[in-house]
């Protein structure tokens, strides 16, 4: 059985984070495994508080992952201070972790910045450059970029940008666009699009959190990085389509819709 190691925040009400990440993994046949980096008070409704983990209690998780069961792929989610942040970037270093996928968990879906500047520049200066694979969306990419996102072609460039930046594949995802809701992809000076399918479904808690588990789980697997994606985006687009309808805001998916 393939391993994946989740390294992310809780979200007690199971539709983003650590939570959304476990029952994605699982879905994929794959062995779950977390290392979490803050505890939050949030719902459907938004997020009320944020108790980091101590950093130090941060590498400790991480060692007893690593030097018992190698994940053979890593996802990064929310990491909200730089002491975080470069404890992780260390201890990937450290044992050499492959395929990792780091979903960079900068804006809240109100528009909020979630990351102070001193983090931001840690984010970018030590960790993202570890990726195999980022995953921002268009605010996302805004700020790794600092230009204005609003077409494909201002896509494009800030795609050129930040892989040039960061030296690693960025995966960027167009859904907060007008007119198209395609994705794109840009690794070793290339693009790839896909095209995005927008499903009729306002609960969209933790659709990051799932795209990029799910890139992890295909990674892991063996395959290269264009199916990884074409498979996590498909798994995300049933995992809305089943439509599913928890909770008083914007809800979380159906993970588990093919069992």
């Amino acid at each position: 059985m393939k391993k994946v190691l989740t390294i992310a925040g809780s979200d007690p009400s199971g539709g983003a984070g650590i939570q959304a990440d476990i029952k994605t993994i699982t879905a994929h046949k794959t062995y779950a495994m977390s290392v979490i980096t803050s505890l939050t008070a949030q719902n459907t409704t938004g997020v009320y508080g944020v108790a980091d983990t101590d950093p130090e209690f941060v590498a400790k998780q991480l060692d007893c992952v690593f030097t018992d069961i190698f994940p053979d792929a890593v996802k990064i989610g929310m990491v909200s201070n730089s002491a975080i942040i470069r404890v992780i970037a260390e201890k990937l270093l450290q044992y050499g972790a492959k395929k990792i996928v780091a979903d960079p968990v900068m804006i809240s879906t109100s528009g909020s910045r979630l990351l102070s500047e001193e983090a931001l520049d840690a984010l970018v200066s030590k960790l993202l450059p570890t990726a195999t694979v980022i995953t921002p969306n268009i605010p996302e990419a805004e700020v790794l970029c600092g230009n204005p996102i609003k077409t494909k072609d201002q896509m494009l460039l800030a795609a050129e940008i930040i892989a040039e930046k960061l030296n690693t594949a960025v995966l960027i995802k167009g859904g907060h666009l007008e007119n198209t809701a395609d994705d794109l992809l840009y690794v070793r000076g290339s693009a790839l699009w896909y095209e995005g399918e927008r499903i009729e479904n306002a609960n969209t808690h933790g659709t990051g959190c799932t795209l990029s588990s799910a890139i992890a789980c295909n990674l892991a697997a063996g395959r290269d990085l264009d199916e990884s994606i074409q498979n996590a985006k498909a798994y995300l687009t049933g995992a809305l389509r089943a439509g599913l309808d928890l909770g008083k805001g914007s809800g979380p998916l159906d993970h588990m819709y093919a069992l």
